[in-house]
């Protein structure tokens, strides 16, 4: 099974990502740079990294979401091909209208860094095995405030919510003002999740949390089928 890696210009998270897929039976990362765009058809999933694309000039991840990379990428999804985006890689699939809404700057104003807790919400992607399930996940960024002109459109396709360690969505559980709570979402056909935290991160004792190889498993598990 051959998942491809994504990396731009300014991405920094590509190593953890290919290390954290490598510990799985089965898998072969495949690392896809931008100028090697041809390979994107040459994989069974794709799995978009954080970092900095392209310095986050304009807006985070809008000049990534104009290349011929993303184009192929559009074309993988439509044939059904899953798709985990995180971090900066999310912020390119909202700029690449994959995802509902956009990432705005965080509500503080400032970079954080961190663990967090998100509990997994009843859904249609390929997380819904984890339905209810707590989990603790390092965030990094900068732009994480999920926004969306409706609240109730972006509802629909929330995968994960920021909560306590009970699984408690609170005010004070949320790092960065994203609307409703919401740190995860995925598309109309769930074969596509974006969310800010970091399973890649949460892989290996340690890291502090082995809790994002769930994450990860569930994504290889749609690729499987």
């Amino acid at each position: 099974m051959k998942i491809g890696v994504v990396r731009f210009p300014g991405t920094n998270n590509e190593h953890e990502t290919i290390r954290a897929l490598a510990s799985f039976d089965g898998v072969t990362p495949v690392l896809i740079d931008v100028w090697n765009h041809e390979l994107v058809n040459q994989v069974d999933g794709l799995y978009l990294p954080g970092g900095f694309s392209y310095g986050d000039f304009l807006r985070a991840g809008a000049i990534a979401a104009t290349t011929e990379t993303m184009q192929l990428i559009k074309e993988k999804a439509k044939e059904g091909t899953p798709i985990l985006s995180i971090c900066n890689g999310f912020q390119v699939t909202t700029e690449s209208s994959l995802l509902e809404g956009v990432l705005l700057p965080n509500n503080t104003t400032r970079f954080v860094c961190k663990f967090i807790h998100l509990r997994i919400e009843t859904n249609d992607s390929y997380l819904s095995g984890l339905e209810g399930q707590v989990l603790k996940l390092p965030i990094a960024h900068f732009e994480g405030n999920l926004w969306h002109p409706s609240s109730n459109e972006l509802e629909k396709y929330a995968v994960a919510r920021y909560s306590d360690e009970k699984g408690d969505v609170l005010p004070q559980s949320n790092p960065n003002g994203s609307l409703g709570n919401i740190a995860g979402i995925s598309n109309e056909t769930g074969v596509i999740v974006g969310m800010m935290p970091h399973p890649e991160r949460a892989v290996f004792p340690y890291q502090g949390s082995t809790d994002g190889r769930l994450i990860i498993n569930s994504f290889l598990e749609a690729v499987k089928c």
